[in-house]
């Protein structure tokens, strides 16, 4: 049987996090149109020894040293033959039945989706499928812990921006579809857990700066990319004032370096930024505007649709 599914994951330094979602994961890649990649980023913890001895069917990549998660999604969706590539985060697994069915399904009866935005539960509570009275629908982008790929629409962009590093590759490939006329579709049919707590995940980052400078600046690239000049400066202009607002005229001063430093990666990546441009017309401009945001963290309802 010719292999139909690609489930691609990253991981550095979360050898409990990825034998759990491997456990989860282990009856869809059984399967005989599945394979199953790992891409160990640098683990000093024995995540390669963890793989190749325990999954034989599992196809590991290694990099020595760290090269970013972008990369590593790059490595793996280049070198995949299957028609379709699951990505999700070495602590994320699926809640849905048949998830793979699903995904196939969507795609045959949408050809001009590029990519498919799961429904996420962000929690580390163990958890069962809940259903939902959201529907399918195009949206701006999808998350990196939980999506699917149409490979052959994959290979008609370019590659995730690696020198981005972690914040806004995601929305530069969504933009790219838009661009061709192709869609990103928000499936909830299809539901991930991603085993994170964000309360604490937001204490932690809290004063951190590293995020802070990376999302904000990713923003910024996308603008220089895509955006029509003359919506450049109020949108520049808008964000800035929103971040001072928001951060430094409440207190939180620490906010101050990174948003400079945030600036000045701009500066610095403003080369880039022209060889990269691409901008939306003025039509296309309107029409992505209106399009729903990214489907990114999903609470239950009080109440769910009878089975």
């Amino acid at each position: 049987m010719s292999t139909t599914f690609s489930i691609l994951i990253t991981t550095k330094n979360r050898k409990a996090d990825l034998s759990y979602s491997l456990e989860k994961l282990k009856r869809l890649i059984a399967r005989d149109d599945v394979e199953c990649m790992v891409f160990d980023d640098g683990s000093t913890d024995g995540t390669s020894e963890l793989v190749s001895q325990h999954n034989p069917k599992i196809q590991l990549f290694r990099n020595e040293s760290s090269k970013g998660l972008m990369h590593c999604r790059n490595r793996m969706l280049n070198a995949t033959t299957a028609k379709y590539a699951i990505s999700l985060d070495d602590d994320a697994h699926f809640l849905t039945e048949n998830p793979l069915e699903k995904i196939a399904t969507h795609f045959s009866q949408n050809p001009g989706c590029g990519a498919i935005a799961f429904r996420i539960w962000w929690n580390k509570e163990d958890n069962q499928y809940v259903p939902t009275f959201e529907e399918n629908e195009v949206v701006k982008g999808f998350v990196g812990c939980g999506h699917a790929w149409n490979t052959n629409i994959w290979r008609q962009i370019e590659n995730y921006p690696e020198w981005f590093e972690f914040y806004g590759e995601e929305d530069f490939a969504s933009m790219q579809l838009f661009k061709k006329g192709l869609t990103v579709d928000y499936v909830p049919e299809i539901l991930v857990q991603h085993r994170v707590d964000l309360t604490a995940r937001a204490i932690v980052n809290k004063d951190g700066g590293i995020r802070y400078r990376k999302a904000f600046r990713a923003g910024w690239y996308l603008y220089f990319i895509f955006y029509p000049f003359s919506k450049i400066p109020k949108r520049l202009a808008y964000s800035l004032f929103m971040q001072l607002k928001l951060r430094v005229f409440n207190g939180n001063f620490k906010a101050v370096f990174p948003l400079i430093r945030a600036i000045t990666d701009v500066a610095v990546n403003s080369g880039k930024l022209k060889q990269m441009r691409q901008p939306f017309t003025p039509a296309e401009f309107l029409k992505y505007s209106k399009l729903p945001e990214s489907k990114i963290y999903w609470k239950p309802e009080k109440s769910y649709p009878k089975a």
